[in-house]
């Protein structure tokens, strides 16, 4: 049975911009995008997820999960929490993206990439920038439902392709491939395998 679980990253960011970076980092790391995932908020359900998840032909599997800013438990955050659970996913880790959501608790995180590419033990806000007040939490409109999940390796991430450009897919997606990388590294995932 557990052979048979699917390894997967969750990606709490589903607009267009977010979609075309984590195809194109899929395609870097050797692994694969739920491109249906997308949308801005996720349009699918947790069970539409693993339905595809478990038809992809190899892993990581990379999902995107957006609430497009709503208030309180989205769809986004509900399709992530069946998704972690479901027992023939194998959750490797989260990329937790900040955005300038309010009203949200956050989630907390050991690390974060920051807008230069470098891994720090702290908080980023929507621009890859560290800023001590955050105190290790990321804020964000799909984040707040990850630490209940019991998602091991949790980091956060400024906005998704953007970050004054430096995340473009032009420029290879540098940041968020390092978020993914990092995650992979983590969980004993091969990076490439």
């Amino acid at each position: 049975m557990n052979q048979a679980r699917r390894r997967v990253i969750i990606i709490t960011d589903g607009d267009h911009i977010a979609q075309r970076v984590i195809e194109e980092v899929a395609r870097q790391i050797g692994g694969r995008c739920i491109s249906l995932s997308a949308g801005n908020p996720t349009l699918l359900s947790g069970e539409q997820m693993v339905t595809l998840i478990k038809q992809t032909p190899y892993d990581p599997v990379l999902v995107m999960f957006d609430d497009n800013g709503n208030y309180g438990f989205g769809r986004g955050e509900r399709a992530i929490c069946f998704v972690a659970k479901h027992p023939d996913i194998e959750v490797l880790g989260a990329v937790a993206v900040a955005s300038n959501t309010k009203w949200v608790t956050g989630t907390k995180v050991k690390y974060s990439v920051t807008k230069q590419g470098i891994v720090v033990e702290d908080a980023v806000d929507k621009d890859g920038v560290v800023h001590k007040e955050l105190q290790h939490r990321i804020y964000g409109d799909t984040v707040d439902i990850l630490n209940a999940c019991d998602i091991t390796h949790i980091i956060g991430i400024g906005d998704i392709g953007k970050m004054d450009g430096r995340d473009h897919i032009n420029k290879g997606c540098p940041i968020t491939k390092k978020a993914i990388e990092w995650i992979m590294e983590r969980s004993g995932y091969r990076v490439g395998g």
